[in-house]
């Protein structure tokens, strides 16, 4: 039976009991959400990928691409002019933007197309919540816009594909489906590639408009679409990097629509 003898000062003894549970309940709950947003905080920070240093600076020293940095993005422009075409690209799980100046410096100087590299809240692209303008406003000359990512980020560009003129995948699939939007789709992979499999890009295909461009560079492995060093889990490349950033350049250009 539930004791309802009156204590000392002639309250209820069973409320305060519920009361007490209540708490540890409440209090329980908030340690664990504590410990939760403690462990994603310490995950994203730990094993973040930078840039390898030589591509790097090779990319840093060519006069053909002026680089701007700032705490959202970084922005390669065309030093002598673009053609109004540009392209937001959202890294890979903890994977810094820096990595991947180099695989879009061909892009950039040879075709003449902005690259604007966000950095996602957390080193992780599904913790950012902005939107594509919050990127695109940054190289305001430019007026057609295609959106993608590496892996993970490309699983985000998919999300905001809606809000741009085409997607372009890399290394990566969507998780919602795109087949009925009629969005201009490019999906670039290496057939060396560990993580996102020549399997699971197959298989993924059927969250895509019908006549999306697939294209599986040889011998490209996952980290071959960007320039920060080797990959836990991934294949082992066989392809040359710098012929890697040509084909990407080169299918990039064929494949971004026009102003």
């Amino acid at each position: 039976m539930t004791d309802t003898t009156p204590s000392a000062d002639g309250a209820p003894r069973a409320p305060r009991r519920r009361f007490r549970v209540l708490r540890w309940i409440l209090g329980g709950l908030g340690a664990l959400v504590v410990l939760a947003v403690g462990g994603i905080l310490i995950y994203s920070q730990v094993g973040v990928m930078a840039a390898e240093p030589g591509p790097l600076a090779d990319a840093r020293a060519n006069p053909g691409m002026t680089i701007a940095e700032d705490g959202s993005a970084v922005v390669l422009s065309p030093t002598a002019g673009g053609t109004g075409q540009g392209l937001v690209f959202i890294p890979g799980a903890k994977v810094q933007a820096e990595g991947y100046i180099a695989t879009f410096a061909d892009t950039v100087v040879d075709d003449g197309i902005t690259v604007v590299i966000t950095r996602p809240w957390l080193n992780l692209a599904f913790f950012d919540p902005r939107p594509l303008s919050a990127f695109t406003e940054l190289a305001p000359d430019d007026s057609v816009w295609a959106v993608g990512g590496h892996s993970l980020g490309g699983v985000r560009a998919c999300q905001l594909a809606t809000d741009a003129d085409a997607l372009v995948l890399f290394a990566s699939y969507c998780a919602n489906d795109l087949s009925g939007s009629g969005l201009p789709v490019l999906s670039l992979s290496g057939s060396e590639d560990g993580l996102s499999t020549p399997q699971k890009i197959t298989e993924a295909k059927g969250e895509l408009p019908s006549n999306a461009t697939f294209v599986e560079i040889p011998g490209a492995s996952h980290a071959s679409f960007g320039a920060y060093g080797p990959q836990a889990g991934d294949g082992t490349p066989t392809a040359d990097p710098a012929e890697v950033d040509r084909v990407i350049a080169e299918q990039l250009a064929a494949f971004l629509p026009t102003p």
